[in-house]
């Protein structure tokens, strides 16, 4: 059938919102009338044929007690759903009464077969029945739907002369009229249509880049697709399309399977209804969703490995709920999110509890073939945050980290904006691999087609533009040449990745034996339990002589032996309470030594924080105490040429030459940042074309002042 005619049809249908609905519903709510009803005229027009056959099975079934009929009765209507009741949508055309129509019509629902009863429960259509029946619309609308302006049947309609009034409409027609009617009522909502409609010029490219660079080596057999985040299903049946186009232009011949998850009821109705409206019974049923079904907290499909994954996950919303269900941040044990990285048994790919679209992106990873030729192929939507938030060692770095340390990321293609139906943000299109061609291997390319783009006629939502088909063809071709071009920009893995090093600095304390300071030192000292302080800083500075004494070590170590001269026993304890009442901060001063090491115990090795000193007894190892208020941290590139070092040395101690780090607190992280590398600055304005501006604003305020004030300046 054209695609005027399939236009033509949905019309038809949108018009009977309009005449039966209008003053039953608001516009929004439509939907849930008119897509279920349209669901149910096809399935009940593609059954009549064998109507009677199931009728006759479920009677002889029912009578030899068969538990388990489902198969039996699949089998009898010849397609993967079927209707036990006696009625067709035809027969309830003629009732005498609402409260009889309705019966009559709940009846036929109920004998619908699971499969389509799991859809009319997320619709929530029976729910609308009430309030169509007291209106007295329920038998208009059917009646609407039985018009014979259209055929809804695969079947052909005859005119009374034999000649075809309306053609047939087969499964492909089906379900390009229901999918356009989607796309008109999540327009019409346009507060939500981005969050369960991704545009179908987005997903064409997402397909081809999945499927386009392994073309050649497509063979012929079953693939398995799948989609966490399944919404209405576009994804998967747009992929299923391309890789069939593809398999057969390679003289392949390919069977597919779809999966999806999806947790919105309605959307998860509508995704189960497309398909079995095309025909894909089998399909529909690998089609899990509804509010107890989060591809986060309760996966539907633990054990499959799948050969294509697409996916537009929410951006920035919070998974809080599914957090908690999973037993919180601590006590996640999916190993999905808990995997074995760089020899940590329990590394985390937790994220932030708000905002799980990286996790998504996990799951779909840690779905990947790891025994076929071709693996699996990956295509996810992100915001730009899953760029760069999470700091290193956080969720989204290890993610990240995960990713690119394991060579699956292709290539990130930054779309342009106002894409989507309700966002006008940024996004981009991850594309993974585990098994990357030789000239991609330990490198990942960067596109830039936020350029590429035609402008629509009209706004649909805050979608303006879109994807032509040159405009997919184009990416795609810059995605497969793999060059360095102004929009295409081609990186080491190692270039995304960094140490957070944390910079140590020691503490100086200047010791000040002042009354204030002892009448400090004093009641911290009694709270402590430690009175008595007092009289050995007394007894230090009758030594030592007033302060302050801008060598703490000395100061302490006298006071120790002064206090063990008194009968105190010394503590840590002690010697905090004196550094920390007494002691202010002075850059002149001297470090304060932490720890002295025993000869031959620790070599030397500043940068480390080991630092060689003289003391009393000879020449020592020492660590010094690290100030808190002078701690810093660096961002060094793993590409850094000598590492950690190097950068220290160049960057730090030039200016603080007692800066050490601990290599053991030292985290990867890693983040993309497309601005960096495709960021063009715009060049300066020249000097004489700034002049003639201000020139041009003199002339033209001139004698402005003059009137204003009303006089001559």
């Amino acid at each position: 059938m054209e695609q005027g005619q399939l236009n033509w049809i949905a019309n038809f249908i949108w018009g009977i919102a309009d005449d039966v609905l209008r003053d039953l519903y608001v516009r929004g709510k439509y939907r849930d009338v008119i897509l279920p009803m349209t669901v149910l005229r096809r399935l009940d027009a593609v059954l009549e044929p064998t109507k009677q056959a199931v009728l006759d099975l479920k009677a002889s079934l029912d009578a030899a007690q068969i538990v388990h009929q489902d198969p039996a009765l699949r089998q009898a209507a010849g397609q993967a759903f079927y209707n036990t009741s006696k009625f067709t949508l035809r027969d309830l055309q003629a009732r005498a009464s609402q409260q009889k129509l309705r019966a009559d019509f709940e009846a036929y629902l109920d004998g619908f077969s699971p499969n389509v009863q799991d859809i009319l429960e997320n619709f929530e259509f029976r729910n609308q029945i009430p309030r169509l029946s007291k209106a007295d619309a329920l038998g208009t609308l059917i009646g609407k739907f039985l018009s014979p302006d259209i055929n809804l049947s695969p079947n052909p309609v005859h005119d009374g002369n034999g000649g075809e009034k309306h053609p047939g409409l087969d499964n492909h027609g089906m379900g390009t009229v229901f999918e356009e009617l989607v796309r008109r009522f999540n327009e019409e909502n346009n507060e939500e249509a981005g969050e369960h409609w991704t545009p179908r010029d987005a997903v064409k490219l997402m397909a081809k880049l999945i499927f386009v660079p392994i073309a050649s080596e497509i063979e012929s057999g079953t693939y398995l697709l799948y989609d966490g985040a399944c919404g209405t299903g576009g994804m998967l049946t747009v992929a299923e399309e391309e890789l069939k186009e593809l398999a057969t232009a390679q003289g392949k011949q390919v069977a597919t399977h779809l999966y999806g998850q999806e947790i919105n009821a309605e959307t998860y109705a509508i995704c189960k209804a497309d398909l079995l409206l095309k025909g894909e019974g089998d399909g529909a049923d690998n089609i899990v969703g509804g509010p107890e079904h989060s591809t986060l907290a309760n996966d539907a499909f633990p054990a499959r490995e799948f050969d294509f994954m697409l996916s537009n996950p929410p951006y920035g919303k919070s998974w809080k709920g599914d957090l908690e269900r999973m037993g919180g941040k601590g006590g996640i044990k999916d190993s999905r999110f808990l995997i074995d990285h760089d020899g940590d048994g329990e590394y985390s790919l937790i994220t932030r509890s708000s905002d799980g679209q990286m996790l998504f992106l996990a799951n779909l990873i840690s779905k990947m073939k790891s025994g076929t030729p071709l693996g699996s192929r990956i295509a996810e939507v992100h915001n730009g945050s899953s760029l760069f938030t999470g700091d290193a060692g956080q969720g989204e770095s290890n993610i990240r980290r995960w990713i690119i340390e394991n060579d699956w990321l292709e290539a990130i293609v930054a779309l342009p904006l106002n894409m989507f139906y309700n966002t006008g943000i940024a996004t981009y299109i991850w594309v993974l691999s585990n098994r990357k061609p030789p000239h991609r291997q330990g490198r990942v390319q960067l596109i830039d087609a936020t350029t590429w783009f035609k402008p629509l006629r009209k706004n649909l939502g805050k979608k303006n533009c879109e994807l032509s088909d040159d405009d997919i063809q184009r990416i795609v071709d810059t995605f497969l040449a793999f060059e360095e071009t102004e929009q295409s920009k081609i990186f080491p893995n190692q270039a995304f990745g960094y140490w957070k090093v944390t910079v140590e600095r020691p503490l100086r304390l200047a010791i000040h034996s002042d009354a204030e300071h002892l009448a400090a030192l004093a009641e911290a000292a009694v709270e402590a339990g430690e009175a008595g302080l007092e009289s050995v800083v007394d007894a230090v500075d009758e030594v030592m002589g007033e302060g302050p004494h801008k060598d703490a070590n000395q100061w302490l170590e006298l006071a120790e032996r002064v206090g063990k001269g008194q009968g105190l026993r010394w503590t840590a304890k002690k010697t905090k309470l004196l550094l920390s009442h007494l002691g202010e901060r002075n850059e002149k001063a001297a470090p304060v030594i932490a720890k002295v090491f025993k000869p031959g115990k620790q070599a030397a090795d500043p940068l480390r924080g080991f630092f060689p000193v003289e003391l009393e007894e000879g020449e020592r190892v020492v660590q010094y105490e690290p100030d808190p208020e002078l701690r810093d941290t660096e961002q060094v590139p793993l590409l850094e040429e000598g590492g950690i070092d190097a950068f220290l040395a160049r960057e730090v101690l030039p200016y603080a030459s007692k800066a050490w780090y601990d290599p053991g607190s030292v985290k990867t992280g890693y983040e993309v940042s497309f601005t960096r590398y495709f960021y063009k600055p715009k060049p300066l304005r020249s000097l004489e074309e700034i002049r003639a501006e201000i020139l041009a604003l003199e002339k033209e305020t001139e004698g402005l002042l003059g009137e204003l004030i009303g006089g001559h300046v």
